[in-house]
């Protein structure tokens, strides 16, 4: 008897053991600490390469050390990051009239400062990065000719410039991307000879004085019409051009265009990493309205290239808008009425919840919640120039626990704007605390009949579910897009998708191919996108895979454990260290330059 329950004790301890090194190596494969999943990663994806030698564990102890100092900084954004554009291509660019076939019409003659000679720069050139170029195979053309990195796939004898001419027709006259600033805009913008003729009138009767033109800004003379109309007072009033109907009927509020976009799902205007690329990646996935990054209006006004790219749409983007910053009435309602004559959009928005401090100590973003009259000003203003819906971003309030939104959204009604945008968070609480979607709810029904959609935390198709129950028009999708692009397919068709790491790389491929078909393929496009990849990866490296879940929905404001993933590429792109995003570049767009670095420009102390 006493030999049995000594062999059944020794089979429970047995039993005990197994089971004890089963969950051991289990938390080993899938649940690491930083050191180990890193180890995991240079070690090229072997489970042996986890034990560190003496120097991997000086140097964990060094970041023991430095980690309280690091949890400190690890908000916000990366304020003293070091200027990553690559200058190697500077040196020896070659000429665009080169490029174009027509170096004899150079524009700046013996003064240019780029390459003329074909050979001198092939020789410099750095070597191609692949056999095809995505140019090339879509369009039957690649217009960056030699300079192109994947030159190979178009370039024959004599540095030919091959040409597909049957795939090459099928777009021509076709405009893939609108809202482009002609050079003759830019001159009139630059030159201050753009009329903002509705503006100056609203900004004249609002302020009851018309403004004094500084010295040396001087306006065109209009062109007199020949039968001048007649004002209230019986003085006859000048006009640039013959009168029309719109001179004399103006459009009733009822008349304006409508925005019906409720119900549908909304890509918010992201900085930095919402650009076209991404924006068609989203909208592939099932987004239904997109918007712009925000764009400085004062930067606007002044014909700044860079500054309009950001209101650049894709021919996909059926529903689209642009997002205007600026602090002051007579800026922004300029700004409004030139976008209304010259580029194509649905509605215009206004930043009201930018929170970063040389926004904020401007006067724009959250100050304007606080700044009610100039806010009146600026939304009355732009309303009254533009012929699309206007809509506004805002957020609680600026302090933590003092929410205004609730007073404020009445009076944006009444001012006249289209629909409000309610980010569930104050300026102060930043992305540190969760979304208030109670508050949200509370504001959805003092914003009635305006439509106000919601944004904040929305990560799986239960968060959008809750989202909708609380009586808002619509959700926006912020971090979450940006963390798992294919969240708009999940809320479409109500599932969790447990994406592969193949499907996600592929993913990844696309954006490159559209970055290099928006930014260019020659050194300087590759690098620009392989910048916003970067950007991107940042964010991208939080999705904790379905299929590794203990619990479901992932939370956004949860902190992920580092973990090994199923194969080796779901592990690396897991990985929050900024080699590794290096290197899934690396897989796309081949080599980084010499002395390449990257810093993000946003960081979370909720993802350590």
């Amino acid at each position: 008897m006493g030999m049995r329950m000594e062999v059944g004790a020794l089979h429970s301890l047995v039993v005990l053991a197994v089971q004890f090194f089963t969950v051991s190596w289990l938390f080993c494969r899938f649940v690491a600490s930083k050191e180990q999943f890193h180890a995991y990663l240079r070690a090229n994806g072997e489970l042996g390469g986890q034990g560190g030698d003496k120097e991997e564990e000086k140097e964990d102890s060094s970041e023991q050390k430095k980690e309280p100092v690091e949890r400190k900084r690890a908000r916000g954004q990366n304020k003293s990051r070091p200027c990553m554009k690559p200058n190697h291509y500077e040196k020896s660019r070659l000429c665009p009239s080169v490029t174009q076939g027509c170096a004899e019409k150079c524009y700046f003659g013996p003064r240019c400062r780029f390459l003329h000679d074909v050979g001198e720069y092939m020789a410099a050139k750095p070597a191609d990065l692949g056999h095809s170029c995505v140019l090339f195979e879509t369009f039957g053309k690649c217009p960056y000719g030699i300079t192109c990195r994947f030159a190979k796939a178009h370039l024959r004898d004599g540095y030919q410039n091959v040409v597909n001419t049957e795939l090459a027709k099928q777009w021509e006259g076709k405009s893939l991307v609108r809202n482009n600033l002609s050079k003759d805009l830019q001159h009139q913008l630059r030159k201050k000879k753009f009329t903002f003729k509705k503006a100056d009138e609203y900004l004249c009767r609002d302020t009851s004085e018309c403004p004094v033109l500084p010295e040396g800004d001087s306006k065109p003379a209009p062109v007199q019409s020949p039968h001048p109309t007649e004002s209230k007072e019986g003085c006859p009033t000048k006009t640039a051009g013959p009168v029309t109907d719109e001179d004399i009927v103006k459009l009733r509020p009822c008349e304006k265009k409508k925005l019906e976009i409720q119900g549908k799902l909304y890509l918010a205007p992201l900085t930095t990493c919402g650009n076209l690329p991404f924006r068609r990646i989203c909208k592939r996935f099932g987004a239904d309205v997109t918007c712009g990054e925000m764009a400085v209006c004062t930067n606007l006004l002044q014909g700044q290239s860079s500054e309009w790219a950001l209101l650049k749409r894709h021919h996909t983007e059926d529903i689209f808008g642009v997002q205007l910053e600026g602090a002051f009435p007579d800026t922004m309602t300029k700004c409004a009425e030139l976008l209304n004559q010259t580029i194509d959009v649905d509605f215009v928005d206004i930043n009201v919840g930018c929170p970063i401090d040389l926004v904020y100590k401007k006067g724009g973003g959250c100050a304007l919640m606080t700044r009610s009259n100039k806010f009146e000003q600026i939304v009355r203003g732009m309303n009254s120039v533009l012929d699309v819906p206007l809509t506004v971003k805002i957020r609680t309030g600026v302090q933590e626990k003092i929410n205004v939104a609730h007073k404020i959204i009445p009076k944006i009604r009444e001012w006249g704007a289209s629909m409000v945008t309610l980010h569930g968070r104050s300026r102060e609480q930043r992305y540190t605390r969760v979304a208030d979607w109670d508050y949200i709810a509370e504001c959805a029904k003092i914003a009635s009949p305006m439509p106000l959609f919601g944004n904040g935390d929305i990560l799986s198709y239960e968060d959008a579910n809750q989202a909708m129950q609380t009586g808002v028009s619509g959700i926006m999708i912020a971090r979450g897009a940006l963390i798992k692009p294919w969240l708009f397919t999940e809320i479409k068709e109500q599932r969790h998708w447990d994406i592969s790491s193949s499907e996600r790389f592929d993913i990844l491929k696309d954006f490159t191919n559209y970055g290099l078909e928006h930014w260019g393929s020659d050194t300087q496009g590759v690098e620009k996108t392989r910048k916003f990849l970067l950007e991107w990866l940042s964010f991208l490296c939080r999705y904790i895979p379905v299929g590794l879940l203990e619990h479901l929905p992932q939370k956004i404001n949860e902190r992920p454990p580092y973990y090994i993933g199923r194969d080796y590429l779901e592990t690396l792109m897991a990985s929050q260290n900024v080699d590794d995003w290096i290197k899934i570049s690396e897989l796309l767009l081949g080599p980084v330059p010499t002395n390449f670095t990257f810093l993000p420009k946003h960081k979370a102390n909720s993802y350590r």
